[in-house]
């Protein structure tokens, strides 16, 4: 995946985010909970992108 599409998808992300916790109004619990989540999606999916998660299916526990 290009360097710059991953870079493209950050902005984007962050952007949103900033729109939502800016002009939705919502409990500070649920914006919390909400930020987390989109964090956490967006860690996961870059561990993907990089090929961290496919190297970590061959590890035996």
């Amino acid at each position: 995946m290009p360097l710059l599409t991953i870079l493209l998808v950050i902005i984007v992300v962050g952007v949103l985010l900033w729109l939502v916790n800016s002009y939705v109004p919502m409990d500070s619990k649920i914006k919390s909970i909400l930020n987390d989540v989109v964090v956490i999606v967006l860690i996961i999916w870059l561990l993907n992108a990089f090929g961290v998660l496919s190297s970590l299916q061959h590890v035996k526990v």
